[in-house]
C-alpha cells in the first residue's frame, strides 16, 4: 500500500525533528548519567522524600523547621535545614537526617536537596577512620556542629530537587541564595 505523498512528508519530517531533538549540538557536552547502581539508589531517596516538597508534611514527620539560612558569600547556599533527630546517623538512602528548603518569592519554601549526618564517633576532628560514605562517595568531615550543641560530625548533601553545577553530592550550591535580612 502506498502512502499519500503528503503523509510520507509529514511521517518523515517528523523522524527528522525527532532525530535533531535527540542530539546534542556540535560542541555541547550533554550531562552524563550517573552510574546504575547510584541511580537506584537515587530512585530511593526519590521515593521516600518527594511527599516533602509539600512541607507539612515534612514537619509532619519529624523533620523541625529552622529560620536560618546557610550560606556562604563565595560557596553559595545549601537553605534551610529541616533535621530529624530519628534520622542521625543514617546512611540508609531513604533516611536522610536533613531536607534543605529555598524560600521561594512567595514566601514559601521548596524542597532543594537532603542531607545525611552522621555524629563523628571519637569527636576527635584529627581522625576520619570512621568516615561513612554514601552512593560511592565518602562524607564530608569531620566538622564542627553547625549550631551549639551539635557534635562532630561527617554529613553528605545530593541535590536532588535543584541542580547544582558544583555537583549533585557537593556541599554548596552557587544557585541558592538565602533571602536579605533588613
Amino acid at each position: 500500500m502506498s502512502l499519500p505523498r503528503t503523509v510520507r512528508a509529514a511521517l518523515t519530517l517528523a523522524a527528522a525533528s525527532g532525530l535533531a531533538l535527540s542530539t546534542a549540538p556540535a560542541g555541547a557536552a550533554a550531562p552524563s548519567p550517573p552510574p546504575p547502581p547510584r541511580q537506584a539508589a537515587f530512585a530511593k531517596v526519590y521515593a521516600a522524600t518527594a511527599k516533602y516538597a509539600y512541607e507539612p508534611l515534612a514537619i509532619k514527620d519529624g523533620f523541625a523547621r529552622t529560620d536560618e539560612c546557610a550560606a556562604d558569600p563565595d560557596l553559595g547556599g545549601m537553605g534551610y535545614h529541616y533535621i530529624n533527630p530519628a534520622n542521625m546517623g543514617s546512611v540508609d538512602p531513604a533516611k536522610p537526617a536533613a531536607l534543605l528548603y529555598e524560600a521561594t518569592p512567595d514566601g514559601k519554601r521548596e524542597l532543594i536537596a537532603v542531607e545525611w549526618i552522621v555524629v563523628d564517633a571519637d569527636q576527635d576532628k584529627s581522625t576520619a577512620d570512621d568516615r561513612p560514605s554514601l552512593f560511592g562517595q565518602p562524607f564530608d568531615g569531620p566538622m564542627d556542629g553547625h549550631y551549639p550543641g551539635m557534635p562532630i560530625h561527617y554529613d553528605l548533601h545530593a541535590w536532588l530537587y535543584k541542580d547544582n553545577p558544583s555537583g549533585r553530592l557537593s556541599p554548596w550550591n552557587p544557585t541558592v541564595h538565602c533571602p536579605a535580612h533588613p
